[in-house]
């Protein structure tokens, strides 16, 4: 790796965080906030201002990027900006243990939603809206962001796409890669008004349908209250979120094919017409679970059912029920739907519908074979079918995703008090869903896990969120190596 044009670019994505907690200052300004508060929001956005200025004047070069040079910005610009967007919790006394905050920081750059905060009203407007924007920068990701921007900077964004982008296949809507990364952030920027315009007729004021629209889009679930969304206790607004949780979960590819008057492109495409199917028939088991048993109305089953699974399945994490108080069947559908998540494409997290499809119709292919030895048959995916190359690397990703799992699981039971805090806790900031069930349950947060815990937590948030290779790859001795 070379470390000039990583630092290079990492410097670029400094000034624009930089700038985006400033703009939170103004935002502390306007709803009078403490004067604390103001200055620390103001200190933090000078300190990660300067800095990126400083590295980008002190990097200056060639900035050619190699597929190694990808990975390293992207790996390490997470942690930096993890980092440094970790100030404005610390200068303002929000959070004033420094593993706290950088845990509240990846987990909203990661779009996880684990929390370490309580008392959600209580606190800052200016800390809670730069909250919500470390889910908006991670939702579509800050670096594709930048390479949005990078033909200014005389460098092709490839290598970055490649490396952030969620996915086993990365979908160019042009030729060129930014012209690709304008699109994108252009649809995800038009739905996030889109739905804090409706959460606004629904009775949201600005600040809260702005915030709870980037926690949607980038499927977060950062809330500005401590309830979550079960504080507006509105059938109404529940809906609007449940259909830009599914859109966000959905390839942006294909949310950007609808905009432009192909809506049927949808169920044309064989991941959505999974991802539908999981959706609903997860949603009917778990409606036929609670009905009776724990909601006397049928209505009220659908509604939380609906709302629950398609907050876990997109990984977005918004909560209206303790669902930790569901029957054991419905908590078993909900730890499944983390595993799988959203589309690739999508800002969701999990492993994504395309590999688990892939990989059910790999076992289906070899149960066939097992009966017909000497058929010919093909995995395919719609009419298209999947190179062994393809299969092979999705299959190698599914164990690499179980295993970090397993022993992440061994490793957080010694943190945690129970089993089942211990599994949800790693499968939820994995998948970054972020609330798991017991001791991190919907109605529960993170607080209470010990700082060796939190820190192992944030490493799984970062390992969901770049799908495993992106973070891997650089604890390779090989990558260091010029």
């Amino acid at each position: 790796m070379n470390p000039r044009p990583v630092f290079h670019l990492i410097s670029v994505m400094l000034v624009v965080l930089g700038l985006a907690i400033a703009l939170c200052a103004g935002i502390a300004k306007l709803y009078a906030d403490p004067i604390t508060t103001q200055v620390g929001l103001l200190i933090s956005a000078a300190i990660v201002s300067l800095s990126g200025v400083i590295m980008f004047a002190t990097t200056r070069g060639s900035v050619d990027l190699s597929r190694r040079d990808g990975f390293g910005i992207v790996a390490l610009g997470w942690v930096v900006a993890s980092l440094f967007g970790a100030l404005p919790y610390l200068l303002t006394g929000v959070i004033a243990d420094p593993v706290s905050a950088v845990f509240e920081t990846m987990s909203g750059f990661t779009t996880t939603g684990a929390s370490v905060l309580t008392d959600l009203e209580q606190l800052p407007r200016g800390v809670l809206f730069w909250r919500a924007m470390t889910h908006f920068f991670g939702g579509m990701g800050v670096l594709v962001l930048c390479v949005a921007i990078l033909p200014f900077l005389g460098v092709g964004g490839m290598q970055i796409y490649r490396a952030e982008m969620p996915g086993p296949s990365k979908d160019r809507l042009t030729p060129r890669i930014a012209t690709t990364a304008k699109l994108l952030w252009g649809v995800y920027i038009l739905l996030c008004l889109s739905e804090a315009g409706l959460l606004r007729l629904g009775g949201m004021d600005w600040f809260d349908a702005f915030c709870h629209s980037f926690a949607t889009l980038a499927t977060g679930g950062f809330s500005t209250r401590t309830a979550s969304v079960a504080a507006y206790n509105s059938v109404y607004i529940e809906v609007v979120i449940i259909v830009f949780m599914f859109l966000a979960g959905t390839n942006f590819a294909l949310n950007y094919r609808a905009l432009r008057g192909s809506p049927l492109c949808y169920f044309k495409d064989p991941e959505f017409r999974f991802y539908l199917g999981v959706w609903l028939t997860a949603t009917a088991v778990v409606v036929a679970n609670v009905y009776g048993r724990i909601y006397p109305s049928f209505w009220k089953s659908v509604r939380v059912a609906f709302f629950t699974s398609t907050s876990i399945m997109t990984t977005t994490g918004f909560c209206t029920e303790n669902f930790d108080l569901w029957p054991g069947a419905s908590k078993v559908i909900l730890i499944l739907l983390m595993f799988v998540g959203g589309c690739a494409g999508s800002t969701g997290g999990g492993m994504k519908n395309i590999r688990v499809l892939v990989v059910l119709k790999k076992v289906l292919r070899e149960i066939r074979l097992f009966m017909q030895p000497q058929a010919v048959m093909k995995v395919k995916i719609g009419r298209d079918p999947v190179s062994p190359d393809v299969v092979s690397h999705i299959a190698a990703f599914f164990i690499v995703f179980v295993l970090v799992f397993a022993i992440g699981t061994l490793i957080m039971s010694f943190f945690t008090p129970d089993l089942q805090t211990a599994l949800s806790s790693v499968i939820a900031t994995l998948g970054n869903i972020g609330p798991g069930l017991g001791g991190v349950g919907a109605v529960e947060n993170y607080a209470a896990i010990p700082a060796v815990g939190k820190v192992l937590l944030t490493v799984f948030m970062l390992l969901g969120r770049l799908e495993l290779y992106t973070v891997l790859i650089i604890l390779l001795p090989r990558f260091w190596r010029k």
